[in-house]
């Protein structure tokens, strides 16, 4: 069997960014490829109990076991290209050592142009200056929702805490031999960024019979232990779909996603799938 032939690990994980609670919220979910008895993606493991460094070590570890690894992240990779024009950085890894040194400020004090906090409104809209990286003004919206902008740090549905607290370990992935994609040239290990409700489609998360019906719909082949496991919480859903979606299109991660415009390199992407067909089918 080729290289580019052997089956790749799927990793993943379900961030969060609070301050406490983390190991609670953090779910990470493994899928693997099946065999000729049990074709198609497997969940072969979803747990939680780890911190952010606690996880990110458990990345790199599983790396080492298995080095032919995707692991995606909820959060997002990198800031709007004007912000760091702003701030003179001209490089990912540049903007996620200053987010290290300086995002636990900008999550204290919300400057401009942060908001969430309270008493600290969205600034107005500015086309020269959007609050959202292209890759999510792109993303297509499910039920009315959809990503929100990484200068949101606090509200319902705010994306900013998590990812100012997760940016900074993409360096020790980097370090730890990831490709960090669309930054670095593909090749495994490889960590993309992730946005679950692009992959799980249309569902109400909140709801524990929806998310159960969903998963006996599409994935009534797992593990019974694991999809009880899953539809225990919308973290647990997440990180699950996730994984097994990931699975079913290692192929074109396999291939490796090539960026689609000039300014991914400054502003990442959002890593998605081709059209899944099957997943159409039993929507």
């Amino acid at each position: 069997m080729s290289a580019r032939a052997q089956p790749v690990v799927t990793i993943a994980v379900d961030w969060s960014g609070a301050l406490t609670g983390a190991r609670q919220r953090i779910w990470l979910a493994e899928a693997r490829a099946g065999g000729r008895a049990a074709p198609g993606p497997r969940l072969v493991r979803l747990e939680c109990g780890r911190d952010r460094a606690e996880t990110i070590d458990e990345l790199v570890a599983s790396a080492r076991r298995d080095p032919r690894l995707v692991v995606g992240l909820d959060f997002a990779f990198s800031l709007p290209a004007w912000f760091q024009a702003r701030l003179r950085i001209r490089s990912a890894r540049a903007l996620w050592e200053r987010v290290a040194r300086d995002g636990e400020h900008w999550l204290a004090e919300s400057p401009h142009p942060f908001w969430g906090r309270p008493g600290v409104r969205a600034p107005a809209f500015d086309a020269r200056r959007p609050a959202w990286r292209a890759t999510e003004g792109e993303a297509v919206r499910e039920r009315g929702v959809g990503p929100k902008s990484v200068f949101q740090i606090g509200g319902a549905g705010s994306v900013g805490t998590g990812s100012l607290r997760g940016m900074p370990f993409l360096v020790t992935l980097q370090d730890a031999g990831f490709s960090i994609w669309p930054f670095d040239p593909p090749r495994l290990p490889m960590a993309v960024e992730i946005y679950p409700r692009v992959l799980t489609g249309p569902v109400n998360k909140s709801s524990r019979v929806a998310r159960a019906l969903y998963l006996q719909a599409r994935f009534a082949d797992q593990r019974e232990d694991l999809l009880r496991l899953a539809e225990s919480s919308e973290d647990a859903f997440d990180a699950s779909v996730s994984a097994l979606r990931m699975q079913r299109h290692a192929r074109q991660l396999l291939e490796g996603p090539l960026a689609y415009l000039p300014l991914d390199s400054r502003e990442g992407r959002i890593w998605r799938p081709a059209r899944d067909v099957v997943a159409e089918r039993t929507a």
